[in-house]
């Protein structure tokens, strides 16, 4: 049974995170102090519950809480070995913890702990942090409040600051929080209603004085030129962006993107102080280790053409990695871990909008919500005062912190499909429903293409959020449509990796009743169709310069003649081909090209539903509902070939242990001797 002060907490916690307005994703943590009983001693002992490292308020459940001995908490300060030396008092909280002690403690455990306040709130409200790096936020914060929150400066989370807040809170006890400089909030009561009702106070009158006593145009005037273009304009100048910028972004280690393209992103590109804005970087700590110090801001106007547009972002990234290494030796010491790496994760374009990385969909996503907090905090800081964020130094120190450095090499290996995006072809259904699915639990994203966009969202859906699978509408027939999947694709997750050509159908008939219609149907499909969308995805892999991957489902019928079948095993004959032919084209980029020649696969297929099955059965002479058997009896291992036998094959040629194999046609069907390769 949950103790109620747990309950209360994680209720208060939910609806907290569940405003943007109130914090950002996985930022700032809650607590509650309370008694339960010793399962040793029986006796009725003091605990703190505190949202452990990492978790998110708004989804935040008992087992993401750390559990800790509240006199045990207290007595730390009694070995306290000063702020030089405080780091050192993270791994004392392993002493501290209650039982198995639940989720790790974050390095805010003491600020929370130390504070002498049954419930205490830490916050990253857009408006809390205006004040916290505006010039004068110490002036503001007792204007604006009167006394009842406190200023508090500067200082890197840990143990010392729990001290400093507690300090404040015994000598001002009419306080019910506080502004941390440069970083955010923090608020206290003596139960949950009161510590969530002075949480909510703060921001809501900090958001108040803003619109009150705030400039209306605080980033400045709008510069000519720089205003946001038509939408469908706009947007078609983001996927031609995308796959350079995502390179740019990718130089040091593979990167999944997200675009925004939100009024607040556009507006403020469009302002004459971005620039100056921009270059000060992000000042919250849980904003900046999202988005790296600063972004890369585009430095022309939105109708500069594509080509133009590239050539200076490339120009602008070099100077960017050129200026991050010389933070990075600036601020570095011997203990200092290694660069993690010097390209962008916020990339600007005016006009245009925003283009956010991270080594997964959900990371990327994530960072450019964070760097609208940011656009939010300096509009803020702006309207009333100037945007100081904390210095550069300060920056590096949580960045390149040790703790952090922990947090990071606590991640789970990442999969083997990790941060690859995925395009597949007529994959609602069978075959390719089977890759997509296979290649999702590999840790790729993946773009659901089929002619239904009913049946390929449902499909998406079945594989998770749009951070993981979403589902695209494409005739591949249709050249306008299947560019603008490949567009939908870049837009969705900053670029594409790995397109599988494994939209298909076949109409099963001799070669006298084969029509000219039958003929061209089956080859606009097949043939033209893997042409279309190879071709669109080469233009996007090219541009990336990341190498990636192509793959043709063909057929074991490229190579098997079999009866009644001429214009499909035509077609599938020429899909093999284009394998080669394309792995010789494509080889200088880093693409490898190669196919799988699966038998008859009747379970789950479209093709066989459709009446491809009840033919073939009639051609052979079995009951359709025995035809997979049928055509298991005629191969060398006697089995039936399945869907996910052919994603199997997808995964491993595309991932890790192939990386030098290319032009290959792979036989997945159980052994057919006539379709041996020869």
């Amino acid at each position: 049974m949950t103790n109620p002060t747990v309950a209360a907490l994680i209720a208060r916690s939910n609806r907290l995170g569940a405003d943007p307005k109130n914090t950002n994703y996985a930022g700032g943590n809650t607590s509650a102090k309370g008694t339960d009983t010793d399962p040793v001693t029986g006796e009725q002992i003091e605990l703190m519950w505190v949202k452990g490292s990492g978790g998110d308020l708004g989804t935040l459940s008992e087992p993401g809480l750390a559990v800790l001995r509240l006199d045990r908490l207290r007595a730390l300060t009694g070995v306290y070995p000063g702020v030089e030396r405080e780091d050192e008092m993270v791994a004392a909280f392993d002493y501290i913890l209650h039982g198995k002690g639940g989720a790790v403690p974050s390095i805010d455990t003491a600020m929370h702990g130390l504070v002498d306040a049954a419930h205490v709130d830490h916050l990253h409200p857009d408006s809390g942090i205006a004040i916290a790096t505006a010039a004068d936020g110490e002036v503001l914060t007792r204007e604006i409040f009167g006394g009842k929150v406190l200023w508090v400066p500067w200082r890197r989370p840990g143990f010392q600051l729990g001290l400093d807040i507690a300090a404040l809170k015994e000598q001002h006890p009419e306080a019910v929080g506080t502004i941390l400089g440069g970083h955010g909030i923090t608020a206290w009561g003596e139960t949950s209603e009161e510590a969530e009702a002075n949480s909510l106070w703060i921001i809501t009158t900090a958001e108040q004085y803003i619109a009150q006593h705030g400039r209306q145009d605080p980033f400045g005037a709008i510069v000519d030129g720089y205003t946001p273009l038509p939408d469908q304009e706009r947007r078609a100048k983001a996927a031609a962006l995308a796959p350079t910028i995502r390179g740019l972004a990718s130089q040091d280690r593979p990167m999944v993107g997200h675009f925004t393209e939100s009024e607040g992103v556009l507006d403020f590109l469009s302002r004459a102080r971005a620039p100056r804005l921009a270059a000060l970087g992000t000042s919250c700590p849980d904003h900046f280790l999202r988005t790296k110090v600063k972004p890369l801001l585009l430095d022309l106007p939105a109708t500069a053409p594509v080509e133009e547009s590239i050539a200076r972002l490339k120009e602008l990234h070099e100077a960017y990695r050129a200026d991050y290494r010389a933070y990075y030796e600036a601020h570095a010491t011997e203990g200092s871990p290694a660069m993690r790496g010097a390209d962008p994760l916020i990339v600007l374009v005016p006009g245009v909008g925003m283009f956010s990385y991270g080594a997964n969909k959900q990371t990327a996503r994530v960072a450019g919500e964070f760097y609208v907090n940011a656009i939010n905090v300096m509009r803020g800081a702006e309207s009333l005062s100037t945007y100081a964020p904390i210095s550069d130094e300060e920056k590096f120190r949580i960045e390149y912190w040790a703790l952090e450095e922990a947090k990071l090499q606590r991640l789970p290996k990442p999969k083997s499909h990790a941060t690859r995006v995925a395009l597949v072809t007529g994959a609602a259904s069978g075959i390719g429903k089977a890759i997509a699915t296979r290649l999702a639990a590999e840790g790729a994203c993946v773009v659901i293409a089929d002619l239904d966009l009913g049946k390929a969202q449902a499909a998406a859906a079945e594989l998770g959020n749009a951070d993981v699978a979403v589902g695209v509408q494409a005739n591949v027939t249709d050249e306008s449509q299947v560019q603008a999947a490949v567009d939908a694709t870049v837009l969705a997750f900053g670029g594409l990796d790995l397109v599988v050509n494994n939209a298909g159908l076949s109409l099963a008939k001799s070669l006298l009743e084969t029509t000219a219609a039958d003929w061209d149907l089956q080859h606009d499909v097949m043939a033209k169709g893997s042409f279309l969308v190879s071709r669109a995805a080469a233009r996007v892999l090219i541009d990336q310069q990341l190498g990636g991957d192509v793959i043709y489902i063909s057929s074991k019928n490229s190579v098997f003649a079999g009866p009644n079948n001429i214009a499909y095993s035509a077609t599938k004959a020429d899909q093999a081909h284009q394998v080669r032919l394309l792995a010789v084209e494509l080889g200088e980029h880093g693409v490898r090209v190669n196919g799988i020649n699966p038998d008859g696969v009747v379970r789950g297929s479209g093709i066989f539903a459709g009446g491809w099955g009840a033919n073939r059965a009639k051609t052979y002479g079995v009951p359709e509902d025995e035809l997979g058997k049928f055509y298991a009896q005629r191969t060398i291992l006697k089995r039936e070939v399945l869907p996910e036998h052919v994603a199997n094959a997808v995964a491993v040629l595309t991932g890790p242990d192939l990386s030098l194999t290319t032009g290959l046609n792979v036989p997945v069907d159980a052994g057919v001797a006539a379709a041996f390769l020869r």
